[in-house]
């Protein structure tokens, strides 16, 4: 059992996503620092719904929807978060062959006033105008809305030159097809790359969207210092680590780790699974599941505007709901976050980390 005191009461998390200025003397003043809340930077280009309403901090993924979720766990998965507030729901146009995009539009057309939708487009890495436009014309008709609040490209390409890609959703935006312009997977350089086209077309690189949990931390070292300096908001994607940090895997159960060979590549390395074996361990001293700790995690980091939930069943997203009300007092944040190695500095002096 956790020892008495060290939870805060329950009740409304803190905004993670407040950001203190500082004053700047002599020609610093020239640059004003970042001050805004990435989900309210203005009211021209606030993260909100159809309806304004500001986008929760905490984003539900249907990455599963269609595939390993059936149609009637999906189902039950979007009342849960919805049930829990969340009105911010993320998918892709590659996603389970189409079938993500087309039961989250079945479930949230009724409310669509209410939601942040987002998507993502051009996975092929191609990102041309032709590819873009064809991937997204089908993510509407899939979805069966004429816009959407957010559209990712899914990631960087190195075959279709970034003023292509970014012009032509400087296009869709003006058209009023989409609301704001965000990047996935992309690298601290690369963002910056796309803001400075983006600003030459007159529209803006709004929300990132990097891989960020416990055994995957190199987002520490550049993009969410970025993010945080810059004011991008930050949709943390794989807060699990593709169920590693669920504890089920040293338990002998199976998962995305052991059928799925990119995912098994991707969290090979066994210090990854001791230290997911650590936080199991810390989880059930506290009486809590890991999952619940590796949620609140992300979602501790100021940087990070709004976590990824996503899961196959409700049983199996319940754990990552229960973060939205668990507050991290700073002592157990710090043993959870010396349970795997922090990145060097992007200088690589360690001796300054």
């Amino acid at each position: 059992m956790p020892p008495a005191g060290i939870f805060p009461p329950f009740g409304k998390r803190k905004d993670k996503r407040m950001m203190g200025s500082a004053s700047l003397a002599g020609l610093f003043l020239l640059v004003p620092p970042c001050q805004s809340d990435p989900m309210t930077e203005n009211n021209s280009d606030a993260i909100q719904s159809p309806n304004g309403t500001q986008a929760t901090p905490w984003c539900f993924g249907t990455m599963q929807f269609g595939g390993r979720a059936s149609a009637a766990e999906s189902a039950r998965m979007y009342a849960a978060c919805r049930a829990a507030g969340i009105n911010f729901f993320d998918t892709a146009h590659v996603y389970t062959d189409g079938m993500s995009e087309t039961l989250l539009g079945k479930f949230a057309g009724k409310e669509r006033e209410e939601l942040i939708i987002a998507t993502k487009c051009a996975f092929d890495a191609e990102n041309s105008r032709n590819s873009i436009l064809k991937s997204f014309d089908e993510s509407r008709t899939r979805l069966g809305m004429d816009s959407v609040e957010i559209l990712y490209l899914h990631r960087w390409s190195d075959v279709t030159p970034l003023e292509e890609s970014l012009e032509t959703l400087a296009q869709l935006r003006q058209q009023g097809k989409i609301r704001h312009i965000g990047v996935s997977n992309f690298s601290a350089w690369q963002v910056m790359k796309a803001r400075c086209i983006a600003e030459k077309l007159a529209t803006s690189i709004r929300i990132l969207q990097p891989m960020y949990n416990l055994v995957k931390r190199q987002a520490e070292v550049e993009i969410l210092p970025m993010a945080k300096s810059e004011g991008f908001a930050v949709a943390a994607y794989s807060p699990l680590g593709g169920g590693l940090l669920t504890g089920k895997y040293g338990a002998g159960k199976t998962g995305r780790l052991v059928e799925d060979k990119g995912y098994a590549a991707r969290y090979q390395p066994e210090w990854m699974h001791r230290a997911a074996n650590a936080l199991a361990k810390l989880a059930s001293d506290y009486g809590l599941a890991p999952a619940t700790l590796a949620v609140a995690w992300v979602a501790h980091n100021d940087a990070v505007t709004a976590p990824i939930l996503s899961a196959r069943n409700a049983e199996q997203l319940a754990p990552s709901l229960a973060a939205m009300t668990l507050p991290l007092p700073p002592e157990l944040y710090q043993a959870i976050s010396r349970l795997s190695p922090t990145p060097p500095p992007a200088t690589d002096r360690l001796e300054e980390a």
